[in-house]
């Protein structure tokens, strides 16, 4: 038997929902509006910019809602006047008030992009990884006024092994479309449950300042912060009063002691730009300087020299 479309509510900003609004369309259902933060300025000109998902809803045909929040009794009659059945959220940003989340029939579904109840918050996949999480994942949860508490009800894993935060966020969006319109299709089989009671952690939103390498901590925490930053905001360090971004690293487990305490860390103990750190070393493999594209190594020390014993 075929599933009865629905009447959905789509709100997400980012690349990350994009996948998902498109999935909703794929699968059959009527998507009467798209929600979204407003345009904002962006490069050099700083025109405004529209979001990832409202370019996507506009290019679908779907009508486009950008306000600036919605605690207005205006704002919250104007959702209520689109009569859908369920609203689908996905990284939309905005907090949804409770006379929104009551208004359609069927409430308010939320992608959400951890393993609740860890990493609840804005960041769920730079923490994890920050973090050092084995496994991270999706959960499709039944929204309510607390931040990402409501019950769960379905989700899934993946490894984090080694991936950045763009990887993951891919992996995670197509995953999480999948899984919603798995749920779309048939609500009745899979009921809401509680979240575990314990286990919960805050996924704060990541801070410009967080990107910049302190080489004092350990090889393993630089090595996750490059990962957790790749591709925004860029874990970076300075060399020549130069910012330079570090993309991809290797850390060096076997690092010999001798070669790295002495020079203390931030220093370029090679000739192959490897780097002390507190305890351990990185070897920078992908690297990026102001107004440049990625290049290797190899490629930014032919004309760019960083010889061995600069202190970064």
């Amino acid at each position: 038997m075929t599933p009865k479309p629905l009447s959905i509510i789509f709100m997400g900003t980012p690349a990350f929902s994009v996948p998902i609004l498109q999935a909703l369309i794929d699968a059959g259902h009527d998507v009467v509006a798209s929600y979204s933060q407003p345009p904002r300025p962006a490069g050099r000109g700083k025109g405004l910019l529209p979001s990832p998902v409202q370019a996507r809803a506009e290019m679908l045909g779907v009508p486009v809602m950008t306000p600036l929040g919605l605690r207005t009794t205006e704002a919250q009659a104007a959702f209520a006047a689109f009569g859908a059945d369920i609203a689908v959220v996905a990284a939309y940003g905005l907090i949804l008030p409770q006379p929104v989340l009551d208004a359609p029939r069927l409430g308010c579904l939320n992608v959400h992009a951890s393993l609740l109840p860890r990493w609840r918050g804005a960041a769920p996949i730079q923490r994890a990884i920050l973090a050092g999480d084995g496994d991270t994942g999706v959960c499709i949860m039944q929204m309510e006024a607390g931040l990402d508490t409501g019950p769960v009800l379905l989700h899934e894993s993946t490894p984090v092994n080694g991936k950045t935060a763009g990887a993951l966020t891919d992996e995670l969006s197509a995953m999480g479309a999948r899984l919603m319109t798995a749920v779309l299709a048939d609500l009745d089989a899979f009921p809401p449950r509680a979240q575990a009671g314990d286990g919960m952690t805050y996924a704060a939103k990541v801070e410009k300042a967080e990107a910049r390498i302190d080489w004092t901590q350990g090889a393993i925490e630089i090595e996750r912060q490059i990962r957790a930053f790749n591709p925004v905001p860029g874990a970076w360090f300075e060399v020549a009063g130069e910012r330079v971004k570090l993309l991809e690293a290797e850390r060096i487990a076997n690092q010999n002691r001798s070669q790295t305490e002495p020079h203390g860390p931030g220093t370029v103990i090679d000739d192959a730009l490897t780097i002390a750190c507190g305890t351990g070393a990185i070897r920078p493999i992908l690297l990026q300087r102001a107004g440049r594209g990625a290049m290797t190594s190899a490629e930014l020390l032919r004309g760019f020299p960083i010889p061995a014993g600069t202190r970064l």
